[in-house]
């Protein structure tokens, strides 16, 4: 391991972490693919913004770029996004329960019971939009 000379102390040397550091523990490896996440969802809503533009060109361009979208590899990259999204948004409703505190008077509500709350209040409103989905299609 090779060291680094730090600049807020000339003089005084930490070794630097090898490029694999975040391999060594379960939660590095669960927090970097977190961060991977967002890499995916950034490249799918760059996707959706080139989408909505095709869109306002003309029924023969939006046909094209959706044919395109059956493609394998993008049908696969929607699978692989989609899979990070949902990782991304239970680790966010879990990290919100424990930083946000809820009260009811004088006691704490429980983060656990805030979680619930939010896994909840996700599934009404992912119902919602399926059922209005379903009905106007």
């Amino acid at each position: 391991m090779t060291t680094v000379p730090r600049r807020d102390r000339p003089g005084f040397y930490y070794p630097k972490p090898p490029a694999t550091w975040w391999l060594r523990r379960p939660n590095y490896v669960l927090f970097m693919l977190r961060e991977l996440s967002s890499v995916f969802i950034a490249i799918f809503l760059v996707l959706l913004l080139v989408q909505i533009h095709q869109l306002s060109q003309g029924p023969a361009a939006y046909a094209a770029f959706v044919e395109r979208l059956r493609s394998p590899g993008w049908i696969a990259f929607h699978v692989v996004a989609l899979a990070f999204a949902l990782y991304h948004s239970i680790t966010w409703f879990n990290l919100t329960a424990v930083v946000q505190v809820v009260r009811l008077g004088e006691r704490q509500v429980p983060p656990r019971l805030v979680a619930a709350a939010n896994f909840l209040l996700w599934g009404v409103v992912s119902l919602v939009i399926l059922f209005f989905f379903l009905l106007g299609g």
